[in-house]
């Protein structure tokens, strides 16, 4: 007979055979930044990831760097990758031509957002009056132009402008029916968050896959306040782990590796074989989450 230490490991193997990751970035604003920017891309592109993605500025703010960033990921490194868009105030005619400037760089992969209004995430959204209405629509849009693949956002817990559990998860089931390809959720720190959404998701009727967000945590208090923005919940564990550690780097790596770990391996023992990873355009803690998840440089 197999022992039950014999049959996990073997279901682990069977797990990390089938295991995608993919990572984001975004677009650098100085030449010190791009060099930074080509240092992690190379240094990741290695593990192979599905695809890596670049974001794109409030308002379109980066779309030319978006796309000279994403165009350049696919010719010097090979491996796919996807552009962000939002449809914040722009008509259709015009988020139409910036799909129109990805398809013509190459780019089938989109992470199709409504993005946040210029105020700020929570202030409330209005569209453009010529323009797509909210992510799906531009799901939609982006379905009728061409075959891309689709990936949208997901909020395990709950986007700042959902009232109720049903709204936050019928938006999502609305941008999957129209033709997105899969959820990647935002960043979370409770792992029970992300397979209650899943669980709810599930529930109502949703197939295509969620994603984990990972956030490495490269430095607690921008983290920490990009999460107070966002809707994030900084675990009080969390906080506590880092506390102090403000001029301790060496230490804070240390711990901040040690927390990614935990997220990453606990989801797997949940199942989950797919994970997009937050780079904050830095490789030593998304190199490190890839040996985690048994991916090593080819």
């Amino acid at each position: 007979m197999i022992d039950d230490n014999v049959r996990a490991s073997r279901q682990t193997a069977d797990q990390r055979a089938e295991l995608q990751i993919s990572f984001e970035f975004f677009p650098p604003k100085t030449d010190a930044m791009e060099e930074r920017f080509w240092d992690s891309v190379h240094k990741l592109a290695p593990l192979k990831p599905r695809f890596v993605s670049v974001t794109y500025g409030a308002g379109g703010t980066t779309r030319e760097r978006t796309l000279r960033m994403v165009a350049s990921i696919k010719n010097q490194t090979g491996v796919d990758a996807a552009a962000h868009l939002t449809c914040v105030g722009a008509s259709r005619d015009e988020v139409d031509a910036v799909v129109r400037g990805y398809q013509a760089a190459g780019i089938n992969r989109i992470v199709a957002l409504r993005g946040d209004p210029p105020e700020g995430v929570g202030q409330p959204f209005t569209p453009h009056p010529q323009g797509y209405q909210n992510a799906a629509d531009l799901v939609g849009g982006l379905r009728r132009l061409a075959d891309f693949d689709i990936s949208v956002s997901a909020y395990p817990e709950k986007h700042p402008q959902s009232a109720t559990w049903a709204e936050e998860i019928d938006n999502l089931k609305r941008k999957i029916d129209a033709g997105a390809d899969r959820a990647i959720t935002q960043m979370f720190f409770s792992n029970g968050d992300y397979l209650r959404y899943l669980e709810r998701a599930r529930a109502a009727g949703i197939t295509a896959p969620i994603v984990p967000g990972i956030q490495p945590i490269h430095n607690f208090k921008q983290i920490a306040s990009f999460a107070g923005r966002c809707g994030t919940a900084i675990p009080a564990w969390l906080a506590e782990r880092f506390d102090g550690l403000d001029e301790e780097p060496e230490t804070h790596a240390l711990v901040a590796s040690a927390v990614a770990a935990e997220q990453v391996t606990e989801l797997l023992d949940e199942g989950v074989t797919e994970f997009h990873i937050y780079t904050h355009n830095r490789s030593p803690l998304a190199l490190a989450l890839g040996r985690i998840l048994g991916r090593r440089p080819e």
